[in-house]
């Protein structure tokens, strides 16, 4: 038999299948069918290392198995290329910014064909196709239009690197996650999308889709909904009120402070009345050079300013209270003010020790002098005057009453979401089709004359002023108004690298469609994606604004179904060998084309399935894929040992039938490493017995065929087999055959185990006891002596005590 020769086999099979569209998916059919998707890839100069066909290779597995099974499988693939880093490598080595996406995404296209992934390439896809962001364009207008798009004067982060404007999200411990700049803050105009609208729906139907659980908790942790109640303390020196919301309005009699954010209008609306002015000005300063991240880090140390002329009145007991400045409390989440428990809440009790302030117990079940946070949740009130001795269930509903009777304070439920920051002062990005117009203020572009496409600049340097550098150019700003006609301005910030990405797998079930982001027909066969797999670092934020774009769409009509998604899992990263994650900067990225050339598609893809849980971190080995490279030769060499047998041999049959239950199930439960062992296992057997049967080497080189794919159907053609296995049936079992009804268990004397018995699963005690005597090593273990007690375990173990 000849070598395995990886080269020759792989490019072969892969022109076959895409010279007879092998994984096309129809748009209609009668089969059933299957929507699997990986998140599209951002196409950058590197190209991919080996870190990234992880997730490709995981879904492509359980893409070629649906095949199998009889599934219409939709698995695509496309581009996600607008943003920062090709606009960056543009302006460094002065090129358009189409030309380095159109020669990074062949690259990158070639890579992916070149792992044998079964994409529909019929369905690419690519964000900065006008004919694709035309519809990003429209889904915006659709949001301006039902008010969820707006313009806001805002207290932005800003990278001075970069000269953009980031969301809350992406700012990473203070630092611009793209470039690593420190961020500031500055008040920009920007557009908002109003995702808080959604903020209930995202969470409640979260209980409708098959999400693992670690997904949906950073759902719901980000959205932060909570239920509390917002109450007005009186400002004693002014005739104003102070308004904070607190899920704890129990805990009222232990307020000891207020804290309002630097950034409360209170401050300058009273400037003239606060003695100490100068003081919070400059401390307002200092805080403005602080990421939101930094300001309510729980670790840092407390710094505030009292404001000298003003005090609270608490509304329970008329109690006079100090107001602060403190960069620990934001002006964008709740009222931008706070009461301050430091009795019961970890960062008021460490302001209030920095400060002096008094600290007070009002739930009990902690000494607070020692342990500032307690279990406040399960405690009895004390020191609250008519909440003593409730629970704090009880004392909350009391006290609630009491103060919606004096009409301070209202019941509400808050969120730590914020609306979508949807602006970036940037030229590639996709333009906001809109115009400003004097006379009618805000207009969208009338919806015929999408796409409103980026025009050609000679250079794409954002701008010191902070606006995109489409600002520069007159032909594109001056247009006319499409409400009135009058002379009008276009919108020169483009959209955020998130827009492209949040209504893909829409595009994908028609991506030709030329009258919606996809025809009804088209999503109502493949909506929703049946499994959706990517990184957990967009497990929060990418699946957040792309369930509320489906939710929208959904609400208009445009979509058929409420979420986009219904299974979500995600895997774990692949560190380098040297247990750092792969960079560029570090010197330690594996690029696929590499490895493949040395050692073949199919070498990478039994590896990274092999190399530990799929769903954790794991390390790139040398040793590892050396390994798998020598399983795949082992593989090759079984048409040396083929007979003619057309059934499975009897000493081997059962183990078959075990073999194709654990790897069908582990497939579909993302356990491709055990799966794999299983097949080893079973290679290892057929090996020891010198001979393979037709049907066996047939349903082993089906089952290793998801990851495998080349080398597979090699084999499937040169022994004559009828059909390829891209058009087999995937292999089926005999659930009574993967029975064993024999097992061995060990026989111990005083605890020392002597010797092994073969018996039945189900015989009984007095047949396993008839075995363990009559074995030839039971006198020799008794060693003359009385048995004193006799213990059997079921199927587990038998134990003899002897005196």
């Amino acid at each position: 038999m000849k070598e395995y020769n990886h080269k020759d086999i792989e490019g072969k099979w892969q022109k076959i299948w895409a010279d007879n569209k092998a994984f096309h998916a129809e748009n209609d059919s009668d089969k059933p069918k299957y929507f699997l998707m990986v998140e599209f890839p951002y196409p950058s100069g590197e190209g991919l290392h080996v870190g990234h066909p992880r997730s490709y290779t995981a879904l492509d597995i359980v893409a070629r198995k649906r095949r199998l099974e009889g599934y219409n499988v939709l698995y695509p693939m496309g581009w996600d290329a607008f943003g920062l880093p090709t606009e960056n490598y543009a302006i460094k080595h002065k090129m358009n910014p189409k030309d380095v996406t159109k020669r990074n995404v062949a690259h990158f296209k070639h890579q992916l064909t070149s792992l044998g992934l079964s994409f529909d390439w019929d369905r690419e896809i690519n964000t900065t196709d006008p004919e694709y962001y035309k519809w990003t364009q429209w889904i915006f207008i659709q949001l301006f239009k039902k008010g969820l798009a707006y313009k806001k004067e805002m207290n932005i982060n800003w990278c001075p690197s970069c000269k953009i404007g980031l969301a809350n999200e992406e700012v990473i411990q203070g630092h611009c996650e793209r470039c690593g700049h420190t961020v500031e803050h500055r008040v920009k105009t920007q557009w908002m999308l109003a995702i808080t609208k959604y903020a209930d729906r995202l969470i409640d139907d979260l209980d409708t889709v098959d999400f693992i659980e670690r997904v949906k908790t950073q759902q719901v942790n980000w959205i932060g909904r909570s239920h509390g109640m917002e109450l007005d303390f009186d400002i004693d020196e002014v005739d104003d009120k102070l308004k904070v919301y607190t899920t704890r309005p129990d805990t009222i009699f232990g307020v000891s402070y207020m804290v309002i954010s630097p950034e409360h209008p209170l401050i300058e609306k009273y400037k003239d009345i606060i003695k100490n002015i100068d003081e919070v000005h400059e401390y307002q300063n200092k805080a403005k050079l602080k990421s939101d991240f930094e300001r309510t880090e729980l670790v840092k140390e407390k710094t505030g300013v009292k404001i000298d002329g003003l005090t609270a009145i608490n509304p329970a007991n008329g109690e006079k209270i100090a107001i602060y400045v403190s960069d620990y409390v934001l002006m964008t989440y709740g009222t931008g003010a706070i009461m301050a428990v430091p009795g019961h809440d970890q960062r008021d009790y460490d302001f209030a020790k920095a400060f002096g302030e008094e600290i007070k117990e009002v739930i009990s079940g902690g000494d607070i002098s020692k342990e500032a946070y307690t279990d406040t949740q399960k405690g009895i009130l004390v020191n609250s005057d008519f909440l003593n001795g409730l629970s704090v269930d009880e004392a909350k509903k009391k006290i609630i009453k009491y103060f919606e009777d004096k009409k301070v304070g209202v019941v509400k439920t808050n969120y730590k979401l914020r609306d979508w920051v949807f602006s970036r002062q940037r030229y590639w990005g996709e333009p906001i089709p809109m115009v400003y117009c004097e006379k009618c203020g805000w207009v969208p572009l009338n919806e015929e004359d999408l796409p409103l496409t980026l025009p050609d600049v000679e250079a794409y340097e954002p701008t010191d002023t902070g606006e995109s550098p489409l600002a520069k150019i007159d032909s594109f700003v001056n247009t006319t108004c499409p409400h009135c006609g009058g002379p009008a301005k276009r919108e020169t910030d483009t959209m955020p690298n998130w827009a492209g990405s949040s209504w893909y797998f829409l595009r994908y079930t028609d991506p030709k469609c030329s009258t919606a982001p996809a025809s009804m027909d088209a999503l109502k066969y493949w909506m929703p994606v049946d499994w959706y797999n990517g990184g957990m670092e967009h497990t929060t934020l990418h699946l957040l604004y792309s369930r509320f774009w489906n939710k929208f769409l959904y609400d208009i009509g445009v979509v058929p179904t409420s979420e986009p998604y219904q299974k979500r899992t995600s895997h774990g990263m692949l560190l380098a060998q040297d247990g750092e994650k792969m960079s560029k900067s570090r010197g330690n990225v594996i690029n696929t084309d590499d490895i493949v050339e040395e050692y073949g598609a199919d070498t990478l893809r039994v590896f990274e399935m092999f190399m530990g849980d799929y769903e954790k971190v794991a390390m790139w080995s040398e040793t590892g894929i050396q390994g798998s490279r020598k399983f795949l030769e082992r593989v090759y060499r079984l048409m040396d040992i083929l007979n003619d047998d057309e059934n499975y041999s009897k000493d081997l049959e059962q183990d078959f039938h075990i073999t194709i239950k654990k790897v069908s199930e582990d497939f579909e439960n993302l356990k491709f490493n055990t799966a794999v062992a299983k097949l080893m296992e079973l290679l290892n057997k057929i090996t020891s017995k010198g001979s393979i049967t037709r049907k066996e080497l047939k349903t082993y080189i089906t089952l290793l065929y998801p990851i495998a794919p080349h080398i597979t159907e090699e084999i499937n053609e040169m022994v004559g087999f009828d059909t390829e296995l891209y058009k087999s049936t995937w292999p089926s079992f005999d659930e009574d055959k993967t029975i064993i009804k024999t097992i061995e268990i060990p026989v111990q004397f005083n605890g020392k185990v002597r010797y092994t018995v073969e018996i039945d699963r189900d015989a009984s005690e007095d047949e396993v006891k008839e075995k363990v005597y009559s074995h030839e090593l039971f006198e020799k273990s008794k060693q003359g002596k009385n048995i004193v007690k006799e213990i059997y375990v079921k199927n587990k173990i038998f134990t003899v005590v002897i005196k």
